[in-house]
């Protein structure tokens, strides 16, 4: 019997750990690697990529990211410091250069000629760009510039960073950012209180039609009468989305005299208190909000989400702002609502597709009220975005790895090739925690339990922590999650993260024998989940080189983490596995594993059935219907 013995981890929180044979300061290790050109052997401990293998599980996306990492160390140990006329090489460098593809502010610009010699080329077509960037040692763009695969293979490898001027990165390959060892920065608060501004502003403009009175008048007609608007002193706003911009306008919003309530899974209960707001369930914040203001990410969980469904929840007559993304409405059923009356009144500053069509029927609506994306358009946004990007690229070409960094230089290759499997479950355990967690449930808290044999000097669990924390917030947030950031974002959204080891006698070949994730805290949508110290508690291990579920709750099972997941709690009886196994393959879903975990026999039952294919909810419905199963949920890993 395997036996085991409990102590803390001793990792720092908020460090990253970087060794060398010398032990140079980190800014000149970093500069060097960056540079490729070391002047001692370097060890990036645990240092790893967002995109190499962590959106991408298969072997050949591994092996590539094995051979980028070989390949980067290999190339910083024979780019070693040569002597020059007796002068260190690095004395003798030139200044670097940075490619600016789109207009930037004059403070931004200032502060990167203060470093090195900038280009500012602006309207490059993508074949002129790709001439360009062989020579560039760092590129900034805005929205406007594409960053494709073929620009990184262009630069040749000497492309160092590439620096978004605003939040959003979808115009930057990231995955080849990443295999091409290029760093990828954006800037995410400069813009904040410009773009809650703006928020107030369209919320004050719809509820006293100012638009429409404007154009009216203008038109050459006085239409008091049609153009009475509405009072907000004493009207509740829901803030859905309670981050950076969300917390600004409802500061703004207590001002005008406004009840303010937000709905928020991971924004700190104290903060919102400090401001005077209340953290409530999505379904009461839609349903008791006469203004709703959306300052939510567009990920998979909210695109949409604002739906025919939704917007038969809401309070008839209420009134919707989103300065957010335009992909969290759908907007054909925004416009339904707005026909019945169900909505009163829009006010749009994004949109699905920018520009909308010119027939837009949203556009064109006469209650809707509408401007071309201008959150973050004032000149005061535009010199703090310019000089935050400046800041991000210029202290990333010394070596200095921000928390605005998106993805990470590569890890060495007999680190990844060890934890590579145990990442994946690591993810996939996170994703699967925060999946049964019930709506309105705010995460605060996170424990990690870490079975292994090895000594804990000879195993950093940093990388398995971001990878953990990565798959519990980056399913329902738009932040990217890697080991530079995961510490800082767990801890800017509230949620504390801890760690524990238990040693246990296992073989020491293996680096970790399981993981383990409890949520605290937190209702659960699969009661079956929660243990008995009624956290929910699910367990993972690497079996075949593939992440594997073992304990669910109080169960234990044995499913392979490949596809989709369906957790069923039943009565242990014969014929169950036939019953669900023929409503999936009537609807021609396919079964992948199966197990079964119980506590006691002819009792309760736990079935974990993976699935290829995502079960439309008809199936779901038939599965729900079984007599013998008392809950069950489906996970989408």
């Amino acid at each position: 019997m395997a036996s085991s013995s409990t102590k803390p981890i001793s990792t720092p929180p908020f460090t990253t750990t970087i060794s060398s044979s010398s032990q140079p300061s980190t800014r000149s290790s970093l500069l060097s690697f960056l540079r490729n050109t070391t002047p001692t052997p370097i060890s990036l401990k645990l240092s790893h990529s967002r995109n190499s293998f962590l959106n991408s599980h298969s072997s050949s996306s591994r092996s590539l990211s094995i051979k980028n990492a070989t390949k980067t160390i290999e190339s910083a140990e024979t780019s070693r410091v040569s002597k020059v006329g007796g002068q260190d090489a690095d004395s003798q460098e030139t200044k670097p250069t940075i490619l600016v593809s789109e207009k930037l502010g004059e403070a931004g610009l200032e502060l990167l000629r203060s470093f090195g010699d900038v280009d500012c080329s602006y309207d490059l077509s993508q074949e002129d760009l790709c001439k360009k960037i062989a020579s560039c040692d760092a590129l900034i763009v805005r929205s406007g510039t594409k960053v494709t695969r073929q620009v990184f293979e262009a630069a040749k490898g000497k492309l160092k960073v590439v620096g978004r001027a605003g939040v959003g990165i979808d115009n930057v390959d990231l995955q080849a950012a990443t295999e091409f060892g290029c760093l990828v920065v954006n800037a995410p608060t400069a813009n904040t209180v410009a773009a809650a501004e703006h928020g107030i502003a369209l919320l004050a403009a719809m509820a006293r039609n100012v638009a429409q009175a404007d154009a009216s008048m203008k038109a050459g007609q006085w239409q008091r009468n049609k153009y009475v608007g509405v009072s907000l002193v004493g009207k509740t706003l829901a803030v859905m989305g309670f981050g950076k911009v969300g917390s600004e306008v409802a500061r703004r919003a207590k001002g005008l005299g406004m009840q303010v309530i937000a709905h928020d899974p991971y924004a700190p209960a104290d903060r919102a208190r400090a401001i005077g707001v209340e953290l409530v369930s999505f379904d009461q914040a839609i349903s008791t909000a006469d203004f709703i203001s959306l300052h939510m990410p567009l990920t998979p969980s909210t695109e949409k989400v604002f739906n025919d469904d939704t917007f038969a929840k809401v309070k008839t007559g209420v009134r919707i702002i989103n300065v957010a993304r335009g992909g969290v409405i759908d907007e054909d059923a925004l416009v339904r609502a707005l026909d019945s009356g169900k909505v009163a009144q829009a006010a749009l500053d994004v949109f699905t597709e920018e520009p909308p069509p010119k027939d837009s029927k949203l556009v064109q609506h006469e209650r809707v009220t509408v401007t071309p994306h201008l959150g973050a358009s004032t000149k005061e946004a535009q010199e703090g975005v310019a000089i935050e990007i400046a800041e991000a690229v210029v202290g990333a070409l010394q070596g200095e790895l921000a928390a605005t960094a998106v993805n990470a230089p590569m890890v060495p290759a007999e680190v990844l090739s060890e934890l590579a499997p145990y990442v994946v479950l690591a993810e996939k355990l996170g994703r699967l925690a925060v999946q049964l967690v019930a709506g309105g449930s705010g995460i605060k808290s996170a424990k990690v339990v870490y079975r292994s044999s090895r000594d804990p000097d000879d195993l950093d669990t940093r990388l398995l922590r971001a990878m953990i924390t990565k798959g519990i917030i980056e399913p329902i947030s738009d932040s990217f999650i890697n080991l530079v950031n995961a510490d800082f974002t767990a801890k800017q959204k509230g949620l504390r993260i801890s760690e524990e080891r238990v040693v246990v006698d296992t073989s020491p070949e293996f680096p970790i024998h399981s993981i383990q994730v409890q949520l605290s805290n937190v209702d659960s949508k699969f009661g079956s989940g929660v243990s008995e110290g009624g956290d929910i508690s699910i367990e993972g291990r690497v079996k075949y080189g593939k992440p594997h579920l073992t304990r669910v709750g109080s169960f234990s099972v044995d499913v392979s983490l490949e596809g989709n997941l369906i957790l069923c709690r039943q009565v242990d009886q014969p014929g169950m596995i036939g019953q669900v196994g023929n409503i999936l393959g009537e609807q021609n879903v396919n079964v992948s594993f199966m197990s079964v975990g119980r506590t006691v026999q002819r009792r309760k039952a736990i079935m974990a059935i993976g699935v290829d294919e995502e079960p439309n909810q008809e199936t779901l419905k038939k599965i729900g219907e079984v007599p013998a199963i008392e809950e069950f949920v489906f996970l989408k890993l």
